[in-house]
């Protein structure tokens, strides 16, 4: 069919076949559909929706534009976990080894940061001599001897999701419930997972804000992924504030170092961390239940395992051999180190927290536009939870920053997106619900 058909087709409200949708894909791949059709495809996407069995057709079609992964020589379930975006989440950094030490074999593809959100890639690239983007061969190689290996999409993986991915950016189509599905179990599908954990990020830090816009995007994503052949759950998690105390590439690296070593463990990050890992022990059959599957994650991590498989992991794709033992020589640091106070009494009543990711940015910490260089050193540590009591001097947090203009700046956005009241708030769960 032509092109402007299957435009035509979903303009008016239609169904459109799934040859038609593959077809669709094949011109997306090979450029012999045009960016303007893509733009018009998209924007009646956004409008008039898809329906499950288009979804899947367009989640499979875009999978098989590139190469699809399989995994015959290990001998472990392969499950992975992918999350929606927030700010100072950097649950993944943790929860990759704390379910391989568990048993399972976790090929972890991660994507970068755009606007307000943080990027496991970035972070993980804060960390010097890793390589985020091996060939295969040692990513397969890695995978199998530590267990997990946290990396970036190849260019081989669901290339037509790269193109279709731009498009939607320039053209305000990105927030499309069916398209962001398609794009993430796109790739989750190409790499050749036995089964998939998904966190659905809720609050005005994610791109999904509201609980109703949250649950909905939660079913397509199961749904579509289990229409694809992928057993699929997903937790919706709060992200009111920022759910680590650190918010950037390499704080959030020493964030997660301190918690893997026990040093010190963020509550809420931790409550995330295990709920995730126990869905994702269950998912592949090693855990009953999830009170069991939480169990053994927390021996795993409490008895130095996860730890172990975090430093094999980071040397294996060329970081330092010691790095844990050593982070802190290992990590940059920006120059500046500026505390942002209060400035009066009370309590953490509530976050901006896009406003917060939007700091760290300005920072130079993120990217507005992809291919935006970024400063792994900048950031912010020491983000106070809701709830906390505080007085006139108290930090809200600590600004690292190149120059005295931009750590300025930066305080001020802050205190801006932290709200101080009289009275101590009720406090959020951060398990805001469950969708299988």
């Amino acid at each position: 069919m032509l092109t402007q058909e299957i435009i035509r087709i979903k303009r008016d409200g239609g169904e459109i076949d799934p040859a038609d949708i593959a077809g669709f894909v094949r011109g997306l791949t090979d450029g012999s559909v045009t960016e303007g059709q893509v733009a018009a495809l998209a924007m009646a996407i956004f409008f008039q929706g898809m329906s499950r069995s288009e979804a899947v057709a367009l989640t499979l079609a875009m999978r098989d534009s590139g190469e699809v992964l399989a995994w015959p020589e290990l001998d472990r379930p392969v499950v992975d976990k992918h999350s929606t975006g927030g700010v100072g989440d950097n649950v993944s950094l943790m929860l990759a080894p704390i379910a391989a030490a568990c048993g399972l074999a976790v090929p972890m593809i991660s994507g970068r940061g755009l606007g307000h959100t943080g990027g496991t890639l970035d972070k993980m690239e804060s960390i010097p001599g890793y390589q985020a983007m091996p060939d295969n061969a040692l990513f397969r190689k890695v995978v199998g001897s530590a267990g997990c290996a946290i990396i970036g999409q190849t260019g081989n993986l669901a290339p037509a999701d790269k193109r279709f991915y731009g498009i939607r950016d320039v053209t305000a189509t990105v927030e499309s419930v069916p398209l962001i599905t398609a794009s993430i179990l796109s790739k989750k599908l190409a790499a050749g997972l036995g089964a998939l954990v998904l966190d659905v990020k809720c609050g005005n830090g994610a791109f999904m804000d509201s609980p109703e816009r949250a649950r909905e995007l939660a079913r397509s994503l199961v749904d579509v992924a289990v229409g694809a052949g992928m057993p699929t759950t997903a937790l919706i998690t709060d992200m009111s504030q920022p759910l680590a105390s650190a918010a950037g590439n390499a704080v959030e690296v020493r964030n997660a170092a301190d918690f893997l070593s026990g040093a010190a463990r963020d509550s809420r990050l931790m409550e995330v961390t295990l709920a995730l890992a126990a869905e994702m022990l269950v998912s592949g059959g090693l855990a009953a239940s999830a009170e069991e599957g939480g169990s053994l994650a927390l021996r795993a991590l409490e008895d130095g395992r996860a730890a172990e498989i975090f430093n094999r992991m980071v040397f294996e794709l060329g970081g330092p051999s010691d790095f844990l033992e050593g982070f802190d020589r290992h990590l940059g640091a920006a120059p500046l180190t500026v505390a942002c106070t209060a400035g009066k009494e009370g309590y953490v009543t509530g976050y901006d927290t896009r406003g917060v990711g939007l700091c760290v940015v300005a920072l130079g910490g993120g990217r507005t536009r992809p291919g935006d260089p970024v400063d792994h050193a900048v950031g912010l540590t020491g983000l106070l939870p809701v709830g906390a009591r505080v007085e006139k001097d108290t930090p809200l947090a600590l600004v690292h920053g190149r120059d005295e203009d931009q750590v300025a700046a930066a305080r001020e956005q802050l205190r801006r997106a932290v709200a101080i009241g009289d009275a101590a708030p009720e406090l959020t769960p951060v398990i805001l619900g469950r969708q299988d």
